[in-house]
């Protein structure tokens, strides 16, 4: 298969370029670095992006930034991190390719916990979370050509730490379980679906 993995040298993305590069050829997309540069909170950058990898099989997303800090800061300049960037950035990555990917092609999305447990700090997450969780359920039932839509929901994970003190009680998803619920929607039969780790 060709697999598009958008987020390819964050920790997630590396993890699943190793984990699924000895089996299927892998297209490495990122904001630097990477086979491809792109940036997902553009949509002249994603048609381009596309354009340069012509026809596909499945695309993994492991992008989507968002505002992380203090209510005291949120605002509306500060809550478009989350909706350029986690929502639309993805959400476009499915309406634009949607053109490119091959019949009975996938695509998964990341979200997260914290659509369900929020935590302090991440706000902007948790609403980001829950629209591209609610667009996955839509646009499941609008695709054609037996194309797949689902979305990969962990918790913290456990690769990093840095975030462990935001997550009080919480047990990190384990770098095993982010792939194994990846590779449930790239090969499996699901559509729809948000897939939990936690």
């Amino acid at each position: 298969m060709k697999i598009i993995i958008v987020g390819a040298t964050g920790t997630m993305g590396q993890h699943l370029v190793s984990a699924l590069e000895k089996e299927h050829e892998i297209i490495r997309v990122a904001s630097s670095g990477g086979d491809i540069q792109a940036d997902i909170t553009s949509t002249a950058s994603i048609e381009n992006m596309f354009k340069q990898v012509g026809e596909f099989d499945a695309l993994i997303s492991t992008a989507g930034p968002t505002f992380v800090g203090t209510w005291k800061k949120l605002d509306d300049k500060n809550f478009r991190n989350g909706v350029e960037g986690k929502m639309m950035g993805q959400i476009n990555l499915v309406l634009i390719g949607q053109h490119y990917i091959n019949s009975k092609g996938s695509f998964t999305l990341i979200t997260g916990a914290l659509t369900e447990e929020p935590q302090r700090n991440f706000a902007n997450a948790s609403a980001a979370n829950g629209a591209v969780e609610g667009f996955v359920r839509g646009a499941a039932i609008e695709l054609e050509n037996g194309i797949r839509i689902n979305a990969v929901s962990p918790t913290v994970i456990e690769n990093s730490p840095q975030y462990f003190p935001y997550f009080p009680g919480e047990i990190p998803t384990t770098m095993k379980e982010l792939e194994y619920a990846f590779r449930k929607s790239i090969f499996g039969a699901h559509t729809g679906q948000i897939i939990k780790t936690w």
